[in-house]
């Protein structure tokens, strides 16, 4: 298992933080090969698929520290252990929950809390969170958001999260984001369902891509 650091360290690499809403395990597992194929070995899965924990644990013991597996849409810290105890290396909230923060320290996992304002970031930092997510950051301006926050902020790294797309990416890189959080325009499940895994693959490819060249 790895340790938090690790999976920290991890996710800075390879920079995105594929978000599933998969409607099975085995659509899940699905995803993560196609994900994989194309160089991310990283992602989230969120409270809102069906039998999230176990599914959660399904993905953990299957490929141990090959893939970095986190809980997304955590919104307490009952939820938190409960992932955890299932394997979970990261765990994601769209909002601020101290209770979750302190949970996730406590069994030493990394988290990611949901912030929006430059009050709410502070307070999730100073609570200890790694890292914190920028939501809904789309909505509030995008890349130029993030660059507003950096400015007074630069030692909170943040991920934001809604309005990435490959067209956005590299500019949240430029701005100063640490990753990106990214959903249906990369975890395709239309595609997957539809049998065509090589579209995600090749999304995560051009994904992976964008943010090195950000970074270049």
């Amino acid at each position: 298992m790895m340790n938090k650091q690790d999976v920290l360290r991890r996710i800075k690499e390879i920079g995105v933080v594929p978000v599933v809403r998969a409607s099975s395990a085995e659509e899940a597992m699905q995803v993560i090969e196609a994900i994989k194929a194309g160089g991310i070995h990283v992602l989230e899965i969120t409270m809102t698929v069906p039998r999230a924990v176990r599914v959660i644990e399904e993905i953990a013991n299957a490929y141990g520290d090959e893939v970095i597996v986190g809980a997304g849409t955590v919104l307490d810290a009952e939820t938190a252990r409960a992932v955890i105890l299932a394997g979970a290396q990261f765990v994601v909230s769209p909002a601020l929950n101290l209770d979750t923060i302190a949970c996730c320290r406590r069994y030493s996992v990394a988290v990611m809390p949901g912030a929006l304002t430059p009050t709410e970031v502070v307070q999730a930092w100073s609570a200890g969170a790694d890292f914190v997510k920028v939501f809904p950051c789309g909505a509030m301006g995008g890349a130029s958001y993030i660059k507003s926050l950096k400015a007074p902020l630069p030692q909170i790294e943040l991920i934001p999260t809604g309005g990435v797309s490959l067209t956005t990416a590299a500019s949240f890189i430029e701005a100063g984001a640490v990753a990106l959080g990214v959903g249906a325009d990369l975890v395709d499940t239309k595609a997957i369902r539809a049998g065509q895994p090589e579209k995600v693959t090749e999304a995560a490819r051009a994904y992976i891509d964008a943010v090195r060249k950000a970074r270049g």
